[in-house]
């Protein structure tokens, strides 16, 4: 029974790693045959229309998961409001440290000047809307995942949803970028994975400092 019931949890957060990937289908085959060009090649309203599209998609996906865990596998997600430690505090401003060091080195520079820079004050906008609709998607990938493990290993001190994030959608950068960038998002899987378990798996306050490593 309860390896049946990990399972249940595992596919959703399967489901979400899917979500995800619904970009991948919409900027490689669909979107290049409705504008006639490749991805590099659109325009600023073609780019912000792809980022609607995908954020719509996305939220569909975590508002379907998330209320498909309370009611089907009585597991509610976004009623957990759990206080924290003054540990547990200064461990997430250590995390969200280390995130925005690591983004700083490897952009050389602050990361959200130079993409407000790159892209215009339009651009930036959308982009960090889609952001934050998929820290929502990938933190599902560690909830479910977390959960899963859990039930089969009986063990919650350690980041199962987060190694397996970084096997799913931390990985999935080796194939859309580059090597480096999946290995990177192994790693950051892990550690966000570990952050939820810090804030007592408290969704909200992942949530916040989950995207704040993100786009820092």
């Amino acid at each position: 029974m309860s390896e049946h019931k990990g399972m249940d949890y595992l596919w959703l957060g399967l489901y979400a790693f899917c979500g995800l990937g619904m970009e991948a289908l919409y900027a490689y085959l669909l979107e290049p045959i409705l504008y006639g060009a490749p991805m590099q090649e659109w325009t600023t309203a073609q780019i912000i229309m792809h980022w609607i599209a995908t954020c719509i998609t996305w939220g569909i996906f975590a508002t379907v998961l998330i209320k498909k865990s309370d009611s089907k596998y009585d597991y509610p997600l976004t009623d957990k409001e759990q206080k924290m430690s003054l540990l547990g505090v200064a461990l997430c401003i250590v995390f969200i440290i280390a995130a925005f060091l690591i983004d700083y080195m490897s952009w050389d520079g602050f990361k959200v000047y130079l993409e407000y820079v790159n892209k215009g004050l339009l651009l930036f906008t959308f982009q960090y809307i889609y952001y934050a609709f998929e820290t929502m998607l990938f933190l599902l990938i560690i909830v479910f995942g977390q959960k899963a493990c859990e039930v089969w290993f009986h063990r919650e001190n350690f980041p199962y949803g987060g190694v397996i994030c970084g096997l799913t959608w931390g990985l999935a950068h080796m194939f859309t970028k580059n090597i480096m960038t999946g290995l990177l998002g192994v790693v950051l899987g892990v550690a966000l994975g570990s952050v939820y378990l810090v804030v007592n798996r408290d969704l909200r306050k992942a949530y916040v400092v989950m995207f704040l490593m993100f786009v820092l």
